[in-house]
């Protein structure tokens, strides 16, 4: 099947049959949701819209909204906002899924030996991917999260291997190519995951997509595939690659990607097998409000299934790079108003998941510090290294530090609290103790401020020096 191009999309016909009309009213639904009544996809499409019964977004109705998604997150979860010290580590950018929002990746071929040019992409080893969980725990890290492209090579394990390469014509069949077809095998996704889960690290990764890709060509269940990985090392799942669950989007924005049916399926295989999973939405590109709350209503659902779900991340689309802005089907992401009328409606609509979080990385800090009083409780992580956002034109940088976290979180009267992956474990952090803040939670977290080894010897022979002065 040929997939559509950007080049190929009239923005002004992509002939939707989900549009945001409703016969509920805004008054209506507001009530709700400041009653603690469950919220039905017409009144997440009132609450979004702040009313359909007038274009654009009013600014008195949003105020009345984002205040009653921030009374529901002090109910929820108090004043708290969370962070975590963690490091993403993606083993590579080889990918050849033609996502039309996405310039993470680089097409595979370009990964081959035979052949010529420069690409701009990246392929770890397992022992490379190793090295950098290893130098991010002894600065203090406990969370390495991993989110990568389908390179071809990638298998689940030797089995899969033998497997994909039975196939009459594996490259078209289960988008499969051997390793050493590659100038850098990037081993199976155990090898991977067992490279990456070191020293007490908590290790997050495995989309639905790759989860996908780790059972191509096999008649293997999401549940074994996962059971198999969490073997391996995995801890949990991040629930991205979801974008939008409404297939009329996805079959323009991904039309490689799995369906809506395939990535819930994914994900429940996933807590099936015993691991917590987030849960996530990418929006602001060709979708519309009703597109949104379906997809929240979606996750909802599977919450009510699986109870598996630890967090709700949205993802504001960024554009810049991306093949659907170059081609015109798109001209920017979503606009403060949405962004912020779409964290308030998570937090009043999913009355069964308990933390959402903003985004330094997509909004910039002064934005992301405003989506807080929106209903947002939870601040992502250091980070330590980004490439996705960065990639499509995000210029919001890859680090913070805690002392960067205490300062700004307290700037807005609120509490800084560090926090395990899953949410279970958090510390407070009293601000007036003085700096420089540091993660204590890791296995080789002291309080540091995530120093290099180096960089604590410099510290502890100054401080050496200092009492010695004294």
């Amino acid at each position: 099947m040929t997939r559509p191009s950007a080049a190929d999309l009239d923005p002004d016909d992509l002939g939707f049959d989900h549009v945001p009309e409703t016969d509920q009213s805004f008054e209506n639904a507001l009530a709700k949701a400041r009653d603690g009544v469950r919220l039905t996809v017409d009144d997440a499409v009132e609450l979004l819209t702040t009313g359909t019964d007038a274009d654009g977004i009013g600014r008195e109705r949003k105020e009345l909204v984002l205040e009653a998604a921030d009374r529901r997150r002090a109910e929820t979860v108090g004043d708290g906002v969370t962070f975590v010290a963690n490091l993403n580590n993606n083993v590579t950018t080889a990918c050849n899924t033609g996502c039309l929002f996405c310039n993470f990746k680089d097409t595979a071929h370009q990964f081959e030996a035979r052949h010529e040019g420069e690409h701009g992409g990246f392929t770890k080893t397992p022992a490379e991917s190793r090295e950098a969980v290893e130098a991010g725990l002894d600065r203090g890290i406990y969370e390495v999260t991993s989110v990568s492209g389908l390179h071809p090579a990638f298998a689940l394990d030797d089995e899969h291997h033998e497997m994909l390469a039975g196939f009459d014509e594996p490259a078209r069949e289960v988008n499969y190519k051997p390793p050493e077809r590659y100038v850098v095998d990037p081993g199976t996704y155990v090898e991977q995951m067992e490279a990456m889960s070191v020293g007490g690290v908590h290790l997050h990764s495995m989309t639905p997509e790759e989860a996908y890709h780790a059972r191509r060509g096999t008649d293997w269940s999401y549940e074994e595939v996962y059971a198999e990985l969490r073997e391996a090392g995995l801890d949990s799942a991040p629930g991205t690659a979801a974008e939008i669950l409404v297939d009329e989007v996805r079959d323009v924005i991904c039309p490689g990607k799995i369906d809506t049916a395939g990535w819930l399926e994914a994900m429940e295989g996933a807590v099936d097998a015993g691991l917590d999973v987030t849960s996530t939405m990418m929006y602001g590109h060709v979708e519309n409000e009703m597109h949104r709350a379906i997809h929240l209503e979606r996750l909802r659902d599977l919450q009510d299934r699986t109870g598996g779900i630890t967090e709700f991340v949205p993802l504001s689309f960024v554009h810049e790079r991306t093949p659907l802005f170059e081609h015109g089907v798109v001209s920017g992401g979503a606009s403060d108003d949405e962004d912020e009328l779409l964290i308030a409606v998570a937090r009043l609509f999913l009355d069964n998941v308990e933390n959402v979080q903003t985004s330094w990385v997509k909004y910039g800090d002064g934005k992301a510090l405003k989506t807080l009083s929106c209903g947002a409780n939870d601040f992502m992580g250091t980070i330590l290294s980004e490439e996705i956002t960065k990639r499509a034109g995000g210029q919001f940088g890859e680090f913070r530090s805690f002392d960067d976290y205490v300062e700004m979180v307290t700037s807005i009267g609120r509490t800084p609290v560090e926090r395990s992956t899953d949410y279970r474990t958090t510390r407070e952090i009293d601000p007036d103790e003085g700096g420089p803040f540091g993660p204590t939670l890791g296995p080789r977290a002291d309080g540091t401020p995530l120093l290099t080894p180096e960089e604590r010897e410099e510290r502890a022979a100054g401080d050496s020096s200092a009492v010695a002065d004294d």
